[in-house]
């Protein structure tokens, strides 16, 4: 196996190293290969990735950064189709600090007898999408896709910002080989943080040369807004000569990251390097230290315009306030009312971002704005109403989890209120969150609260109190093998918010069909959903039902499974190994109660044990208790999941813990007639 192993390997470093990668020489071989050499599951590879960094002096910008990127593309079948659908990030508050796209040329292959055919990506492919007024998203969709196509596009991205981006050495799809090459100018110190969690990383060379450039008199050396552009200041030599300090990588057969169920953010464990400024040194001058603390960096955006200055705004809603707590007898009832009237007031646009976009005082105007100009509204009403108010700062799980200091580490503002009940968490941006219960995106393990002074603390985000499900099940078994009765279900907290958010929409046939799906056998009627649009109450749900054929007769006895079409059918974590953690959001708690009411001339012949399952102590707790009480069987099952972070080293155990209570509430109780 190891000469196996051996030969795919050299057999694939053969192949990356002797293709020629110039933009638009593709190859028939290209075009022909069926899999990848190296993961025959790949519905896609990456045979080619380059990427060029490098700072050009021009003396009416000073530094301009330019980030080249070319990659190659081969999709092998439809699975593989989305890879042709891409997204370029581009820096977009002003004209100023901006970023721009240029030299953008992008084609398809696709080999039609012995001729490479080639089409160009048109100008209808190409569409723009701005999240915030910061940033502006290229997307773009190659046209002609077909299975055993070879996609190749070019650009490149020019910016005055000196910040460097998030430098990625791993795809979801194999990369047969990648060039990497970033050249800083010796003034800028950069501090670079590799992914500790990721499973593969690249080996960086790291060198310098000797640089000269001429210029007329000036240069820009004045470093401003965080820092990113320069301004210029005098300079008297004709000749500069600087160092350029080189880092660079050749690699080939990278592996794929692959996803796994209930991971929250993959690119949390993805082969990246994180480039900080830490410090800016120009000849003749003092050198400006940028290495911070997330104590600097949050007051930095507490003292801003668009974050602090927001906060301080008042009298917009001094009338509405006055309604909002009108009748309030005690704070956390000041606080509900005033929650509940900003979720009213003004509605989510869609966008992220700590800073306010329009300005609060427009979005309360218009009734629209960004998550920041909601929940810094809600945040200085609070306060105006004498709450004990502060905003928190949050990085969503899709941004992950911040490795060092800086403002990207956030992209998300919530609000908490300190009661004598507790820390009050609060997002007035989604119609269905709830005192502490927040959108399951923000409960990314820490968030940044902020004082009134500027102060700030870390806070814990994580959902301490199980959310419920109870359920209710009454069961009447028929001498015709079916069964009828009614259940009802009560959500509570994250649970209720989750069933919130996924059957908004639906109408009582909706739910009646997606409740059916589950058993072709099964019939429902009379469903009633109560508290749907409450969020500070459970969600009651409440249904009748009739399942045919619920009973099984074998050799004359009669077998059925207790939980009837409401067991769970499999286990959803069926991988031998994991690589990941497993995250399932927050802790919960299921109860189902369930009561049968045996057929006439019927009697039990057999039942499941009593039994009880435990994962890691009381990490995780599965309880199966049954009685016979006359012509009625009485069952209590519960499971608890107190624990919502599952290392990969405990898979194995929570594995087989799923497994074991899978299985035993699948077990069938058996009847015998009398």
């Amino acid at each position: 196996m190891k000469y196996l192993l051996l030969f795919i390997f050299v057999f694939a470093l053969k192949i990356a190293t002797a293709q020629d990668y110039k933009f638009g020489k593709v190859s028939k071989g290209e075009l022909q290969e069926t899999s990848d050499p190296t993961d025959s599951e790949a519905n896609a590879t990456v045979l080619y990735r380059s990427q060029e960094i490098k700072f050009e002096y021009i003396e009416s910008k000073g530094f301009v950064q330019k980030n080249e990127i070319h990659e190659r593309i081969k999709i092998y079948n439809k699975e593989g189709f989305d890879q042709a659908t891409k997204s370029i990030k581009l820096y977009n508050e002003s004209n100023e600090l901006k970023e721009s796209l240029t030299g953008f040329k992008a084609y398809t292959y696709n080999l039609e007898g012995n001729k490479i055919i080639d089409d160009k990506l048109k100008s209808d492919g190409i569409f723009e999408e701005e999240t915030n007024r910061y940033w502006l998203y290229t997307k773009f969709t190659m046209p002609n896709i077909k299975e055993g196509c070879v996609i190749e596009y070019k650009y490149t991205i020019e910016s005055e910002l000196i910040r460097i981006d998030d430098i990625e050495f791993q795809q979801e799809i194999p990369i047969r080989k990648l060039d990497f090459k970033m050249s800083t100018p010796e003034f800028y110190n950069y501090a670079k943080y590799p992914n500790v969690k990721a499973a593969y990383y690249p080996k960086l060379n790291e060198t310098y040369k000797e640089t000269t450039v001429f210029l007329s008199g000036e240069m820009q050396t004045k470093i401003s807004h965080n820092p990113t552009r320069g301004t210029r200041s005098d300079f008297s030599k004709n000749e500069w000569k600087y160092r350029e300090n080189i880092t660079t990588a050749n690699l080939v057969n990278i592996p794929a990251i692959k996803n796994e169920t209930h991971v929250s953010n993959i690119d949390n464990y993805r082969a990246i390097m994180k480039m900080d400024l830490s410090s800016i040194h120009y000849p003749d001058q003092v050198r400006r230290n940028f290495t911070t603390n997330w104590e600097k960096v949050t007051k930095t955006i507490y003292e801003s315009n668009d974050f602090g200055e927001q906060l301080k705004k008042s009298g917009y809603f001094s009338d509405d306030l006055s309604s909002a707590i009108a009748g309030a007898t005690n704070p956390i009832e000041q606080t509900y009312n005033i929650f509940n009237f900003v979720k009213t007031k003004v509605k989510w646009n869609g966008l992220h971002g700590y800073y306010s976009d329009l300005g609060v005082r427009q979005a309360y105007k218009q009734g629209v704005g960004n998550v920041a100009d909601i929940n810094l509204i809600l945040n200085a009403m609070l306060r105006e109403a004498g709450l004990d108010a502060n905003p928190v700062l949050v990085s969503t799980k899709d941004n992950g989890i911040p490795v060092f200091p800086t403002r990207s580490g956030f992209n998300y503002v919530i609000c908490a209120v300190k009661l004598k009940e507790g820390l009050v968490l609060l997002d007035a941006s989604r119609n269905f969150t709830s005192l502490n219960v927040l959108p399951v995106k923000a409960l990314n393990w820490q968030g940044r609260l902020i004082r009134k002074d500027g102060s700030s603390d870390w806070i814990n985000l994580s959902v301490q109190e199980p959310s419920k499900e109870i359920v209710s099940l009454n069961i009447k078994l028929n001498t015709d093998l079916s069964a009828t009765g009614k259940v009802r279900n009560q959500y509570t907290d994250y649970s209720a918010l989750k069933y919130r958010n996924t059957f908004e929409s639906y109408s009582k046939d909706d739910l009646i069909k997606e409740i059916e799906s589950e058993n072709g056998l099964l019939q429902v009627s009379n469903i009633e959903v109560e508290d749907l649009n409450i969020p500070i109450k459970p969600v009651l749900l409440s249904y009748e039902y009739e399942l045919k054929e619920a009973l099984e007769e074998i050799g004359g006895s009669y077998y059925f499974s207790p939980l009837l079409f409401l067991k769970i059918k499999e286990t959803p974590f069926k991988l031998q190994t994991r690589n990941y953690p497993i995250d399932l959001d927050y802790p919960t708690s299921r109860k189902y109660m369930v009561n049968i009411m045996l057929p006439e001339e019927f009697q039990v012949e057999s039942l499941p044990e009593n039994q009880k399952l435990q994962y890691n102590s009381t990490e995780g707790e599965f309880t199966y208790l049954i009685r016979e009480n006359g012509s009625m069987l009485q069952m209590i099952i519960t499971l608890d999941l107190n624990n919502t972070l599952i290392l990969p080293e405990n898979y194995e155990q929570f594995k087989q813990f799923f497994e074991l209570l899978v299985n035993k509430q699948a077990e069938k109780i058996v009847l015998k007639k009398a």
